[in-house]
């Protein structure tokens, strides 16, 4: 999979790319899997997911690169590679936990007292934002990207919201209407029957979470619309 998205894209080598793009300092996908101790699938999965929000945001794509890499058992091969401005990189470490990010932000400043070691202790030429402005707008960009994902569910009930207007608990609400064959549970969540889908009762609301080793996921969960409630209030009280 990572060959097809790899060809798929115009790649250079990782010296074409520095050239091109002069003293910009920059870090690679693989350095920010060694930095974090992620494998370097997981951080290319991570730099996919994120770019179409920030393309959709910034206008321009992550610069996607090749590099040699050595295998286990001699020889090497090329690899792709994503070559990230700092901005670029700590937006991608919103995928990742606290203890990740800190570890980039700290290579972060490494990098920089590097340069300012290499240019005499000259002061850099503009560093036009600090890490937390740039989290600030990571986040922010994340916070749009989930209310567009939810924003046709705006309106609707949760199972809780809409027990509450029945005047009985969650639990027995989603018994009642699997007894009544209107959901039925499957892969960790309620979802609406063949019979009850494309009828407007319930959409899917996403929401996002962070695992035990700090990776972001998202899951699903049904809301009920004005009509499903409706159904809903109807078939408990006949």
């Amino acid at each position: 999979m990572e060959k097809e998205n790899f060809a798929s894209k115009a790649v250079q080598p990782v010296k074409e790319v520095a050239a091109a793009q002069g003293n910009e300092q920059r870090i690679s996908s693989l350095e920010i899997a060694e930095v974090t101790g992620k494998l370097h699938k997981v951080v290319l999965k991570a730099i996919r997911e994120m770019e179409p929000a920030w393309e959709r945001e910034c206008g321009h794509k992550f610069v996607l690169t090749s590099q040699s890499v050595e295998m286990p058992q001699g020889g090497v091969r090329l690899t792709p590679v994503f070559s990230l401005t700092k901005t670029e990189c700590l937006y991608v470490a919103t995928k990742f936990n606290d203890a990740a990010r800190a570890r980039l932000v700290i290579r972060w400043e490494e990098l920089e007292k590097e340069r300012l070691t290499a240019a005499h202790r000259k002061p850099m030429p503009h560093l036009l934002e600090t890490e937390e402005e740039v989290l600030r707008r990571s986040d922010a960009i994340r916070h749009q990207q989930i209310g567009d994902e939810n924003a046709g569910t705006c309106l609707c009930m949760t199972a809780s919201e809409v027990a509450k207007t029945l005047d009985m608990d969650v639990n027995t609400l989603n018994m009642l209407l699997v007894a009544a064959g209107v959901q039925y549970w499957r892969g960790g969540r309620y979802r609406l029957t063949p019979k009850y889908r494309g009828r407007g009762l319930a959409k899917d609301r996403a929401f996002h979470y962070y695992s035990l080793d700090g990776e972001k996921r998202e899951r699903f969960y049904l809301v009920w619309t004005v009509e499903g409630t409706d159904f809903i209030h109807s078939l408990i009280n006949q």
